[in-house]
């Protein structure tokens, strides 16, 4: 058993696709970032981040004591590592999905989230801000259309790399791209939003009142966006 300790955001998103598409039987344990449960002792014991999702296995492979990890990344690779599917175990196909994972995780996940920001919950609009990360947006897409038209999915086989991009492509009217632009990453985009599983990974989260800009109050924007090193210590 797995608990899931989620919030519906693109990353959280990312472990549901997983954990519904490979039938892991999982329960979640909800962590409201608008309301700083991100910070409280109990979750920082397992996520040393302050951020979701994080997972702790209640049966690791070793028969231990039960293993908590942090990192969509590293939770996705421990998923696919500890059930055998979605991560190839050939030396060759394994590197390809690992690079277009790390692609997301590096490159794609942090543009699109600062995006996100500057277009939508920064108190002021700083040109440069919006036209430098909705450009670098733009290049990711491109790099990404670029892949697919190569194959049907990012590394050959739906993977991990897979459902750690999609979440965030996911919101890309309010990143400022069109996908009429990137047929291939359209095309893409729509597979897999038809998949049952994704359904119902996007269905985990329905009712749990993820925070809008337009809603978000003056609390909320101190607890998303204005911690220091202070919460950690």
């Amino acid at each position: 058993m797995i608990d899931l300790h989620y919030w519906p955001t693109p990353n959280g998103h990312k472990i549901t696709l997983f954990l519904e598409e490979a039938g892991v039987p999982y329960t979640v344990h909800p962590v409201n970032i608008g309301a700083g449960e991100q910070f409280r002792a109990d979750f920082l014991a397992i996520a040393p981040n302050n951020r979701m999702p994080a997972i702790v296995d209640r049966a690791p492979a070793d028969g231990g004591a039960p293993l908590p990890v942090f990192e969509s990344g590293a939770i996705l690779i421990y998923l696919g590592e500890k059930t055998g599917r979605f991560l190839p175990q050939e030396t060759r196909a394994k590197a390809k999905v690992l690079e277009w994972l790390l692609w997301q995780t590096s490159g794609l996940g942090p543009m699109a989230g600062q995006n996100h920001h500057f277009a939508l919950y920064a108190p002021e609009k700083i040109p440069y801000a919006l036209d430098r990360y909705q450009r670098e947006t733009n290049r990711l897409y491109g790099v990404l259309d670029r892949q697919l038209a190569q194959s049907a999915f990012v590394a050959g086989d739906y993977s991990i790399a897979d459902m750690a991009i999609y979440p965030w492509i996911v919101p890309h009217k309010r990143q400022g791209q069109t996908l009429d632009d990137f047929p291939h990453v359209k095309r893409w985009f729509e597979t897999i939003r038809a998949r049952p599983a994704t359904a119902r990974a996007y269905k985990i989260g329905e009712g749990m009142n993820p925070t809008r800009p337009e809603t978000l109050s003056e609390e909320q924007r101190r607890i998303l966006f204005s911690q220091t090193a202070a919460v950690t210590r």
